[in-house]
């Protein structure tokens, strides 16, 4: 006999037709959602009970075929399967309130309990005495597990699975009663109780259980859920940080360079418009104009670069005496100006880096510029949690008051937005002298 092979589009429409409908179930049923995962549970459960009832009912069609019998009690049984299956219907659809379906709930316990004597038979009493037992347990526990889906609360459930045992075991012996005619097997009686309160207490053990993992597991889909939402926040608002504090730090360069570079700039134009008038009558005070001019020069440049590196994101590669020593050579190379020095090797952050640079620059500058000096005495050094920082000159100095100009001004704020100070000291005649105090920076 030659066997047709079967046609492969038959196949996928068939594959494609019960995935579609597992598709359209899983979208219709969000199982991380309780309240519709119960849902599920509860038409599951409907569906199941539905057909142990048909079940039951072809059993007894079957016996009564075969055996004969009175057709009332399949009637009967019928119309208890109807009833059944419209109040489990009622609690489904129509009745909201838990407290509600509690009457269907009682309603369904006694209609359980009706199965057993409906499909119970005298004439075969020793056959039927278990084989009927484990259809009306089904019905039980079907009704009891859409119970504790229904209910939210443990301990109602346990009143429930109490009162449903004792329910079930009451009836069943009555059955038993009736099936042998008030003559009982005592152990017999009580071995069969005992084994269907275990299946009941087995199966409600399992229920609670699997409700207690699912539980869990939406808390931490929840919590899961929560953290990548918390994650995402902040790594908006981690951008957002960072966009603000590169403006700031953009703003506090182009303010770095304004106020230092540019006012270099500015003093070197100065300069040699100054010494371009009296080169021809002083010639000596136009060289020491030019001088400044150029060490100034220097100094704008090197702060142009700074800033430069800063905004490329270039480290500063150089430890702070090295740098402080570099700005000492350019101002000596070439000037005829005499700079001694002791200075400490000493590890400070960026920005005190670049203001103590700063700050040397400045007061050479104004010590050629305003003093006339030519020779400075420079020292940095610890002392305790502070950082002092001295730079003397053996200028003209100042009668009275010092004025502070735009340098020294913008100098002393920023020391105090270090948390520490600026101080001049100057006489006619004694030359000039520029302290800073800074707190140290901790290991």
């Amino acid at each position: 006999m030659i066997k047709r092979a079967q046609n492969p589009q038959k196949i996928n429409a068939e594959e494609k037709g019960w995935r579609a409908s597992l598709t359209r179930l899983g979208s219709k049923y969000n199982f991380r959602n309780e309240k519709q995962f119960s849902a599920f549970c509860k038409w599951f459960t409907f569906i199941v009970l539905v057909v142990v009832e048909i079940l039951i009912l072809l059993q007894q069609i079957d016996e009564y075929a075969v055996r004969g019998g009175d057709g009332k009690v399949i009637v009967a049984l019928l119309l208890v399967e109807m009833m059944l299956t419209i109040s489990q219907a009622l609690k489904l659809f129509v009745v909201g309130k838990f407290w509600g379906r509690m009457l269907f709930y009682t309603f369904d316990a006694i209609t359980a309990c009706c199965f057993m004597f409906l499909t119970a038979q005298r004439e075969n009493a020793g056959a039927t005495l278990n084989s009927v037992s484990g259809y009306s347990v089904v019905i039980f526990v079907l009704v009891l597990t859409e119970f504790y889906i229904d209910s939210q609360s443990s301990k109602m459930s346990v009143i429930m699975l109490f009162l449903g045992v004792t329910i079930y075991v009451v009836a069943d012996v009555l059955r038993i009663y009736y099936l042998l005619d008030m003559q009982v097997e005592v152990l017999a009686t009580i071995r069969q109780s005992f084994s269907t309160a275990s299946l009941m207490f087995i199966h409600f053990f399992i229920v609670q259980v699997a409700r207690g993992f699912y539980r869990q597991y939406l808390r931490l889909e929840k919590t899961l859920e929560e953290l990548d939402n918390s994650n995402r926040e902040l790594e908006k608002a981690y951008e957002v940080v960072a966009e603000i504090t590169a403006l700031q730090e953009r703003q506090r360069i182009a303010k770095e360079i304004h106020d230092t570079a540019g006012h270099s700039i500015t003093t070197v134009i100065m300069q040699t418009e100054s010494a371009k008038l009296i080169i021809d009558n002083n010639p000596a005070e136009a060289k020491k104009k030019l001088v400044s001019a150029n060490l100034q020069a220097k100094h704008a440049l090197e702060e142009l670069r700074d800033s430069v590196h800063l905004l490329s994101g270039v480290a500063q590669n150089t430890t702070l005496k090295s740098a402080l020593l570099a700005v000492i050579h350019e101002s000596t190379d070439g000037t005829g100006i005499t700079i001694r020095s002791e200075i400490e090797d000493l590890r400070v952050s960026p920005s005190k880096y670049r203001f103590i640079c700063n700050t040397l620059k400045e007061g050479l500058s104004n010590g050629l510029r305003h003093g006339n000096a030519t020779a400075f005495w420079f020292e940095l050094k610890t002392d305790g949690d502070k950082l002092r920082f001295l730079l003397s000159d053996n200028g003209n100095g100042v009668d009275g008051e010092v004025a502070l100009g735009f340098g020294l001004s913008s100098m002393r704020e920023r020391a105090k937005a270090f948390g520490g100070e600026l101080q001049t000291y100057t006489e006619k005649g004694e030359g000039f002298e520029l302290r800073l105090t800074l707190p140290a920076d901790k290991e």
